[in-house]
């Protein structure tokens, strides 16, 4: 009997991402009618963890516009072809991770084409922008998204605000002060496993093309974060343009609009995104219909329902 072949394609600098991926595809590893190949996606001149601050910020308009950089070889055969793959990609300014953009781009990614592709995100909290950009790069590869996967940092947003950059440019992620922790709780990851369960349940299914993860609670979608991020990327692609027109990555003539770019960014997120929350708050009993097609559609193809959720919850994977 044939196995179903997966690939695992991620790239992760703090670990968090490639536990999560570990998580979610370990009942499937644990099946012996599934081979699981893993490929972490690398740049050639690797990006720095914890982060350096001007290298942070160096690396937001390249993000904006997918201008991913040069990877390294893959292990596997891009002309192979696999039952199913699984794309796993942190957020960087509203954008998926420049590693994934230049992976997306280079002529690794015709492994993916006439593929099914199931995407797992784990990012702080606003993942719309970099979802729909992934979605047209795999369109354009002739890949098929089938499903998505969104892990959530722990925090309120608020704190979030404060962990997260802590975080990327100290590495350190524990609990302090009033704090919680930076990150995707380890309950979240560790519950990633019922999306693997759920897929090896399906797996006959796979070839159709319809999702197999609904009524997991796969994704949810904030309706108050829609129109901010938005807003907030609609200014990154104009800031974006004019630092690229400034000079190339490392260009010292970047780190001064650089520096008048964070000032209107920590301006934006303590008053501009607030407000159009609050206002989108007010209008929300006379834009609510239109508002609950808006977040049906986000979330689709795997959706926020959770009707399936105790099914998929056992340890034991579930098998066809």
């Amino acid at each position: 009997m044939s196995k179903t072949r997966i690939l695992v394609l991620h790239y992760s600098q703090s670990g968090q991402l490639t536990r999560a991926a570990k998580s979610f595809m370990a009942p499937l590893e644990a099946r012996a009618d599934v081979e699981v190949v893993w490929q972490d996606i690398q740049p050639r001149t690797p990006y720095p963890f914890p982060w350096g601050f001007f290298s942070f910020l160096d690396a937001f308009p390249e993000s904006v516009y997918l201008d991913g950089p040069e990877i390294a070889p893959v292990r596997f055969d891009p002309d192979t072809r696999f039952d199913l793959v699984v794309l796993a990609y942190q957020v960087w300014f509203l954008s998926p991770s420049l590693p994934i953009a230049g992976f997306l781009k280079s002529p690794a990614a015709r492994v993916l084409r006439d593929t099914p592709v199931v995407t797992l995100i784990a990012c702080r909290n606003m993942w719309l922008s970099a979802h729909e950009k992934v979605q047209k790069q795999l369109a354009a590869q002739g890949a098929r998204l089938i499903d998505n996967v969104v892990l959530i940092d722990q925090g309120p947003a608020w704190a979030t605000f404060v962990t997260t950059p802590r975080w990327l440019l100290t590495g350190k992620k524990d609990a302090f002060w009033f704090f919680p922790p930076a990150g995707v709780s380890a309950a979240d990851i560790e519950g990633a496993g019922r999306f693997g369960r759920a897929l090896g349940q399906a797996l006959p299914r796979v070839k159709t093309g319809a999702s197999l993860l609904q009524g997991l609670g796969a994704v949810k979608v904030l309706p108050g974060y829609i129109a901010g991020e938005r807003i907030a990327h609609r200014s990154f692609m104009i800031w974006g343009r004019l630092i690229r027109a400034v000079g190339k990555p490392g260009a010292i003539a970047r780190r001064a609009v650089l520096l008048v770019y964070l000032v209107f960014l920590i301006g934006m997120i303590l008053t501009v995104l607030p407000l159009s929350m609050f206002l989108r708050a007010l209008a929300r009993p006379f834009i609510r219909a239109r508002l609950a097609r808006e977040v049906e559609r986000l979330e689709q193809p795997s959706g926020s329902s959770t009707a399936r959720i105790d099914e998929f919850l056992s340890d034991e994977p579930s098998r066809a």
